[in-house]
C-alpha cells in the first residue's frame, strides 16, 4: 500500500505552499514521519526538511428520522504537512 494517499488542495494549503513552501497530504494512518519524507522525496523529486503529522478522528453524526435514530460517522484519517527546501516546489497540476 502506498504511503501517500492524496494531496490536500485547499485555499489554505495553497496559500501555505506559496508563502512558506509547505504542502499537505492525506497519508496512510500507519506511516511514520521517515516513511512520509522518503515517499515525498521519491515521488516529487524534492528535498524535505520537516514533516508534521496529525491524526483526525471520525466525526459522529445522528439523524432523527421517522424510521428511528440513524447513527453514522465519517472516516478517520492522518494528515501530514511537509516543509520543502527553499527554491524547490511541487506542482500538483502538472500531468505526470
Amino acid at each position: 500500500m502506498s504511503v501517500l494517499i492524496k494531496p490536500i488542495i485547499t485555499e489554505k494549503m495553497t496559500a501555505d505552499s506559496e508563502l512558506y513552501n509547505r504542502y499537505g497530504f492525506i497519508v496512510d494512518p500507519s506511516a511514520n514521519k521517515l516513511q512520509i519524507k522518503e515517499a515525498v522525496e521519491t515521488t516529487y523529486g524534492v528535498s524535505v526538511e520537516k514533516v508534521r503529522t496529525m491524526n483526525y478522528g471520525p466525526k459522529r453524526k445522528t439523524r432523527y428520522t421517522k424510521t428511528g435514530v440513524q447513527h453514522g460517522k465519517t472516516n478517520a484519517f492522518k494528515k501530514a504537512i511537509v516543509d520543502v527546501a527553499d527554491g524547490e516546489a511541487i506542482d500538483f497540476y502538472n500531468n505526470l
